[in-house]
């Protein structure tokens, strides 16, 4: 299976952190069922309607909770933990579950004073552009795959929230070092090179990940260590090719460069059917956009009854657009052609619906899709 998860542990309006523990668990025994390849855990703070702030903690649930499948982070953010506290969380959980871990890392929380990713609920791990107005303003196909223009997120550098949350995050007066030091570190724990023992977490089997949403520095290092890579489609669409080629182009051997890319998607039997299940993305998107980090995900009712204005459509309009909704069939042959433009070698699937039955549907209905000659 050429499929993965990335899982938020969505909260939803009316349910609990509880609630969405509980069907995160329930999901990944499914997944394994249905044959997925891993199931990621991402890691946000502050967010009201998103459980997963201990990518950890909750890796280690879901490995014990399952058997086979590959689990891990999707990412841990290091500019809030050092190297040797990560290597030893998830060496940890390798030594019970030997050979399943992923260690999936992403650098947010470099920059105190501005946002290192949409605030705090979103899985990318870098922002999609330097500071100042988007270079480019139109949409394009690329070989049957829309990339739409960059979001601004400098709009969100100063957002009063933002800045407060970023001092929460880390001890007061903390400097995190460069990203690059940073994952030599790592891997000097795990490889066992470092000056100092990482117990558990020396000699483990995990395999470390980099993730990004630019062709910035963490494709770079992730190039340069000849590590895989994750690149944002479902966070940051404008950038996925940008990312995947500056990785690509700096990868060094031995070994050979290994892709894996997101997107968000929705199946269900139609396309109808699809469309109701995946009501309110929208608001919730906008809701991490404005910088109140991601809501309680709403209900059709909910959704039906915001009142949007222009202003609000732009804000989300890169982020609805790329969404994979449909039927089985629709939805495959688009993510065949995400697969086909980005030269992922898997595609990343994050599902968020309102309804847990609608979410488990859809990866089932896609698993299945998916294996079709």
């Amino acid at each position: 299976m050429t499929l993965s998860i990335l899982d938020l542990a969505p909260i939803v309006s009316g349910g609990t952190a509880s609630d969405a523990l509980r069907n995160t668990l329930d999901l990944a025994r499914r997944a394994e069922a249905y044959g997925y390849r891993r199931y990621w855990l991402a890691e946000h703070h502050f967010a009201p309607g998103v459980a997963s702030s201990a990518p950890a903690v909750l890796t280690a649930l879901v490995a014990a909770a399952t058997s086979t499948i590959r689990v891990g982070s999707g990412a841990v953010q290091l500019g809030h933990q050092t190297p040797l506290s990560v290597v030893e969380q998830f060496g940890l959980i390798d030594a019970l579950h030997p050979g399943r871990i992923d260690l999936g890392i992403g650098r947010s929380g470099q920059r105190r004073a501005e946002p290192a990713t949409e605030p705090a609920t979103e899985p990318a791990t870098e922002p999609a552009t330097k500071a100042g107005p988007p270079a480019r303003t139109d949409a394009r196909i690329v070989d049957g795959l829309l990339i739409p223009p960059p979001f601004d997120f400098s709009r969100l550098a100063g957002h009063p929230h933002l800045v407060h949350y970023a001092t929460l995050l880390q001890q007061p007066g903390a400097r995190t070092p460069d990203f690059a030091d940073q994952i030599d570190d790592v891997l000097a724990f795990v490889n066992g090179t470092h000056e100092a023992h990482a117990v558990p977490g020396e000699g483990a089997g995990v395999q470390v990940w980099i993730l990004g949403s630019s062709g910035g520095q963490s494709a770079q290092v992730a190039g340069e260590r000849g590590l895989p890579f994750a690149a944002n489609y479902h966070v940051s669409p404008s950038n996925v090719l940008e990312a995947v080629d500056a990785y690509r182009s700096a990868f060094k051997p031995p070994g050979e460069p290994y892709v894996i890319v997101s997107a968000d998607v929705v199946v269900a039997d139609d396309e109808s059917a699809a469309r109701a299940a995946a009501k309110g993305y929208d608001l919730w998107v906008r809701s991490i956009r404005t910088g109140a980090g991601a809501m309680a995900y709403p209900t059709a009712a909910q959704a039906d009854a915001h009142v949007w204005t222009d202003a609000d459509r732009e804000l989300v309009k890169d982020r609805v657009d790329t969404r994979f909704v449909g039927s089985p069939e629709q939805v495959v042959e688009r993510l065949r052609v995400l697969r086909r433009v980005t030269g992922a070698d898997e595609l990343l699937i994050t599902t968020i619906t309102h309804d847990h039955a609608d979410r488990v549907r859809s990866y089932e209905l896609l698993a299945e899709a998916w294996d079709r000659p």
